[in-house]
């Protein structure tokens, strides 16, 4: 049976998933100083014509919750909010922790820890299995931490995934942070190699673009396409047909620069160290 969900990258770890009726919205954020620009956000209109949108919000970070998400009219728009309990109280939502199960709508959510603060999430929607780490990762920062920090987070980081490792997964949204320096994809490859995601969404990049890119180029296995979504309001629509075939087709919008912007752009990637404004000491 055909199966088909557009994916669409706004900024940071912010997302939006939309199968069949039902919009998801996974930690959208404008940015620290909103340099997100407006006429690529998300918007009301963006938001109208679904049945059902679930607003998700994995934990209080500020580059994972943006207060806007409450100015939306979520009465008129059919908005439920699915938030992590460390928000503080009065915050509009389901509030929810880890191993809380709910359904909404046609969306069965399943609700995972973290190695960081708040919670992960796992949606069933319409035959598709849809997964947002939120700050789930292996937080190993072995520039900086001792021996026994590392092994401490290594062992957080697999009893977090314990639970998760076996679950069917078509498409999954996971960090790849290189401001962990040279080993800063090790979380998302032990993501990739034990849960075998169809269709695997570098985040969390810390506007490194390139990072994405380059992870997406290396990673790709028999089982998982990695798709490095980069600009403001890309979007993959992925169509399912059976447990083997799956179809791809990127669209991105390109923002309105000048031609010397563009080139300087380029000029500042070719050849670049991805690691070069990361904020650790990394030596290659």
């Amino acid at each position: 049976m055909e199966k088909t969900a557009v994916v669409t990258y706004y900024h940071h770890s912010g997302f939006t998933v939309e199968v069949m009726d039902t919009l998801l919205v996974f930690d959208y954020w404008r940015g620290e100083n909103g340099e997100l620009p407006e006429n690529v956000q998300l918007r009301e209109q963006d938001l109208a014509g679904h049945k059902r949108v679930l607003v998700f919000v994995s934990h209080s970070h500020e580059d994972h919750f943006d207060d806007i998400i409450y100015s939306w009219d979520y009465q008129r728009l059919g908005i439920t909010y699915i938030i992590s309990d460390d928000l503080p109280i009065g915050k509009r939502g389901k509030r929810v922790k880890p191993g809380d199960t709910l359904t909404v709508g046609d969306a069965e959510i399943r609700v995972f820890d973290s190695t960081d603060k708040g919670v992960s999430f796992y949606v069933s929607l319409y035959g598709l299995n849809i997964f947002h780490a939120g700050d789930l990762n292996l937080w190993h920062w072995r520039e900086e931490s001792t021996l026994r920090e590392i092994a401490q987070a290594e062992k957080d980081f697999y009893a977090a995934m314990a639970p998760i490792d076996h679950l069917p997964m078509d498409i999954a949204m996971f960090p790849v942070d290189p401001r962990m320096g040279g080993l800063y994809e090790a979380g998302a490859n032990y993501f990739v190699m034990s849960v075998k995601p169809r269709v695997f969404l570098p985040m969390h990049w810390q506007g490194r673009a390139e990072v994405a890119q380059s992870y997406a180029r290396k990673n790709k296995t028999r089982y998982t396409e990695v798709l490095a979504l980069t600009q403001p309001r890309e979007q993959a629509e992925l169509t399912f047909l059976d447990d083997q075939e799956l179809h791809i087709h990127i669209s991105a919008p390109m923002p309105e620069t000048s031609p010397e912007e563009s080139e300087g752009r380029l000029d500042g990637l070719a050849g670049s160290d991805p690691f070069a404004n990361s904020d650790l000491p990394v030596q290659l």
